[in-house]
């Protein structure tokens, strides 16, 4: 299987073409430009080098969440582009679940982290078992204190992977756990997001496929406040 893996959900725009779960070709950068600028072209040279035509991917993987709000926007909505285009299956998996594998096959627990502004981050943990990633902590939304406290609790060694603020940064430092490192500029590849999304379970209705938020944005939050008796789900998710 042809498989095209994509991760734009952060600063890191991640690509990597594979043949089942090996990898063919791969591209990473983290240079703060647009996605939207980029990603085509890169998926484009990406097929050239490896003279690979878009119509032989046969499955799509993309990174659904959580993570920036227009970053992953723009990869879903790229995904399912292409899928509807090329007649490909589409498959989502967590972009904290592919930070997760940035750091290789450590032991203990991989709390990864993306800032989520205001002293919050979207954070999940994972395990490596018999060479696959297994969630152990869901993904979700916190205030980074909390959950540093919950991480006390855990006693084998943790390893805390993300692109984080210096007061995050801080945070981290100052809080005391017991048996941690810190990996600060991990060296995201999309080539394990592939490797994932070749063992998970395709998208039934990729129509529906949407991205994984965890939290409303600033926006419709305050429409919220004002409009208390619409439900929550009246904003249309794209």
């Amino acid at each position: 299987m042809k498989i095209l893996a994509i991760d734009t959900s952060n600063q890191t725009l991640s690509l990597a073409v594979l043949e089942d779960e090996r990898v063919l070709a791969s591209y990473s950068s983290s240079v703060n430009k647009n996605h939207s600028v980029t990603l085509m072209p890169m998926i484009e040279t990406m097929f050239a080098q490896i003279k690979m035509s878009p119509k032989d991917i046969e499955r799509i993987v993309v990174a659904q969440g959580p993570g920036s709000y227009t970053g992953l926007r723009i990869g879903v909505t790229t995904a399912k582009t292409l899928a509807w285009t090329l007649g490909a299956e589409l498959v989502g998996v967590s972009s904290l679940a592919n930070l997760a594998a940035s750091v290789g096959q450590v032991s203990g627990v991989i709390i990864s982290l993306f800032d989520a502004r205001r002293g919050n981050v979207y954070a999940g943990g994972y395990r490596w078992e018999q060479g696959m990633l297994t969630e152990v902590i869901p993904d979700q939304h916190i205030e980074l204190g909390t959950l540093l406290n919950q991480l006390k609790e855990i006693n084998e060694p943790i390893t805390i992977v993300g692109e984080l603020t210096d007061q995050l940064k801080e945070t981290v430092l100052t809080a005391e756990l017991p048996m941690y490192q810190l990996v600060l500029s991990p060296v995201l590849n999309s080539a394990y997001l592939g490797k994932m999304g070749y063992q998970a379970t395709a998208v039934v209705d990729p129509d529906a496929f949407v991205p994984t938020y965890l939290k409303l944005v600033e926006a419709e939050e305050k429409w919220l406040e004002t409009n208390p008796v619409l439900r929550e789900d009246y904003v249309e998710k794209v």
